[in-house]
């Protein structure tokens, strides 16, 4: 039986709950800890929980509580010292998206969980979604050819009150926009669809609907890969109706989440054939069919596999290292948006965009934040 605790008790630490109580003969929760005590105590009442309450990540630490695994649910500002601190406190962790706010936070929390020998995992819980896993297995399976050209649409819609909460739309605190909160998912799922970073990257930023933010809400990203091809982001909250998805052009057939396939055949003079390749479709179709559906998807699915992977001693599906890839690529659009240049993969320690103090540094500041609330009392939230 594995105990575990959650820091941070706002919008999305009641996946994490309720992931953790689909398994309650592998683990308990024993811990919530949350700088406003009353949120964590809210949770504790919503889900009929036996456990203590802190309102310091380090105090808990030193409480003397047994604690096996701490699930780092906090705005991204402090991802990485409460990682860290965790770690070197003998517990595994599970890190919110993004793994942390710079390259040099993630490196940091690489080494404490190669120090410690503990066991840290990003959440990422989109690869644990049915089309998106089932989407991988295709791609894997080279059956429509190798990727040209990717389209990731991270669309969604915020209301202008969104940044009105504290530490949202400041780059000190929440590290940046939707670039890097909420494209996050996609640019994870992109770079384990590609099996690799970009070579280069080209981006705009814009700040057009949220004048309560210094952050971007808008950013258009041009990848280059080293074979040639190439994928564009586009990561908002100013999107009614929140159209995401991702489409890979392969060389013989569309593939894409939402699930669609199209595959093209031509005619002598290279036109295309009307009805397209019905037998490579038939194939790709069938090939997809027959993979079986994941068991639990979503924060459950991957926090089943993360207590496999602490239960057992194997690693996670998702890493430190896929954190830190996805934190990498998001610092690459940011410079290239930030200075308006072309930027080549990877960001090295000695360039400015690899720590946070560089970013703040270089960073553009939209508008200024100048009045802000503590807490919503809408606590809902969709994902």
């Amino acid at each position: 039986m594995l105990d575990i605790a959650v820091v941070g008790t706002g919008n999305i630490a009641p996946s994490h709950i309720e992931g953790l109580l689909t398994f309650p003969d592998r683990c308990r929760i024993v811990a919530l800890c949350d700088i406003y005590p009353e949120k964590a105590e809210a949770l504790k009442e919503k889900y009929h929980l036996t456990c203590r309450i802190f309102d310091d990540h380090q105090k808990m630490l030193d409480s003397g509580l047994n604690i096996d695994v701490i699930h780092i649910c906090t705005p991204p500002y402090v991802h990485g010292e409460i990682s860290i601190h965790s770690m070197d406190a003998g517990c595994h962790v599970v890190v919110e998206k993004p793994m942390a706010a710079c390259l040099q936070e993630c490196d940091a929390m690489l080494e404490a969980e190669k120090r410690n020998h503990v066991i840290m995992a990003c959440i990422a819980q989109n690869r644990f979604r049915n089309q998106i896993y089932k989407l991988k297995k295709v791609v894997d399976s080279k059956i429509a050819g190798k990727i040209c050209c990717v389209h990731v649409n991270s669309s969604w819609w915020r209301g202008h009150c969104y940044y009105d909460l504290w530490w949202r739309g400041l780059w000190e605190k929440e590290g940046g926009g939707p670039t890097l909160n909420h494209a996050v998912h996609h640019i994870d799922m992109l770079n384990w669809l590609e099996g690799k970073l970009p070579e280069a990257v080209m981006a705009m930023l814009a700040n057009v609907m949220h004048d309560n933010s210094e952050v971007e809400d808008l950013s258009l990203a041009m990848l280059e890969y080293q074979d040639g091809s190439l994928a564009q982001v586009t990561s908002s909250v100013i999107h009614h109706g929140e159209q995401q998805g991702i489409e890979l052009q392969c060389a013989d057939a569309k593939l894409s989440v939402p699930w669609d396939l199209k595959a093209e055949i031509s005619k002598t003079n290279g036109f295309p054939e009307k009805g397209g390749n019905q037998e490579l479709l038939d194939k790709i179709q069938a090939f997809y069919e027959e993979i079986p559906d994941l068991l639990y998807e979503g924060h459950t699915g991957e926090i089943d596999d993360i207590l496999r992977a602490v239960e057992t001693g194997a690693r996670p599906l998702i890493t430190g290292l896929d954190g830190r890839r996805t934190v990498g690529l998001i610092t690459a659009i940011y410079k290239a948006g930030c200075l308006k240049e072309r930027v080549k993969l990877p960001i090295m320690p000695e360039d400015e965009y690899y720590s946070f103090e560089g970013i703040l540094k270089n960073a553009v500041r939209f508008h200024e934040k100048s009045a802000s609330v503590e807490n919503f009392t809408d606590t809902v939230i969709t994902l």
